[in-house]
């Protein structure tokens, strides 16, 4: 049974676990010319997708999440010292220790785990809520799970207050996921680890994709997207080196010395389950 579209509303810490929104905020501090408008975002966002993953400007989602994000003003989920960068393609810093990810990976990761209007979508780390005001202007029902109380708090606030709906926060533990309302269509991991949490791959819908950056330590780490077969098992493609913060708390993994995994094939247009908009096997 589908669960209900969910109000927007906040749910109390109930254990800890650190998860956080992606990337470094070490260029966050870039403050070079005048800074860039949304439109201009928007072009910047378009010409490197066209130059990483040829064919995917063309795709029908892609459309749909970058029209979402220009459709969001980014300086509302930061904080009032960085709202001069909001435009800039850069991650930033939240507070916390956190950072909300940049706005080329968070239409990459939206993109390609094919969330759409209807999709059910699990979101581990909330952040500023960012993502979760993505997914929400897609029209997508999402349940987001944030470590940090006051940014859990922070989050919910914001996206009520500024017409972000169908989403619920709460601050708790992501390794276990939201059973109450999986099973998901599409799961967005923003931390890194060496391997995925077995609850989230277990709420996964038979068709659905998850997005997660996997690797032993954050230098060996690839953006990866899982696809659910039908008969249960999964499919995986690499997006490509990316670096994030580290999954910690139950799902806290070991920084062991590794190598790149060039195992895992790169995500490449025509292969079955690995684009957007493709079916699954």
């Amino acid at each position: 049974m589908k669960p209900p579209r969910p109000r927007l509303g906040f749910w109390p810490l109930i254990t800890a676990l650190a998860i956080v929104s992606a990337s470094s905020p070490s260029a966050a501090q870039a403050q070079i010319g005048q800074a860039p408008d949304r439109a201009e975002l928007e072009r910047n966002i378009l010409k490197r997708v066209k130059q990483d993953y040829p064919g995917l400007d063309k795709e029908m989602i892609f459309k749909s999440v970058l029209k979402a994000i220009a459709s969001i003003d980014r300086a509302e989920f930061v904080p009032n010292d960085q709202r001069a960068n909001a435009n800039r393609d850069i991650p930033l810093p939240i507070g916390f220790d956190q950072t909300i990810s940049d706005p080329y990976i968070v239409a990459i990761m939206t993109s390609f785990v094919g969330a759409k209007a209807g999709s059910n979508v699990l979101e581990i780390g909330t952040g500023s809520g960012y993502q979760a005001a993505v997914l929400s202007r897609l029209k997508a029902s999402v349940y987001s799970i944030e470590i940090v109380p006051e940014l859990a708090q922070t989050a919910s606030d914001r996206l009520s207050r500024y017409g972000f709906n169908g989403v619920a926060v709460k601050a708790g533990d992501g390794f276990m996921g939201w059973q109450e309302y999986a099973p998901f269509d599409a799961i967005i991991v923003s931390a890194g680890s060496s391997e995925v949490p077995s609850p989230l791959f277990a709420q996964l819908k038979r068709g659905g994709r998850l997005v997660m950056p996997i690797g032993a330590n954050s230098p060996v780490e690839q953006l990866v997207v899982f696809t659910k077969r039908a008969d249960g098992g999964l499919d995986r493609c690499s997006l490509g080196p990316a670096m994030f913060v580290p999954f910690t708390g139950v799902g806290q993994k070991r920084e062991i010395p590794a190598t790149y995994d060039r195992s895992i094939a790169l995500c490449r247009r025509g292969q079955n389950a690995r684009w957007p908009g493709q079916a699954s096997g």
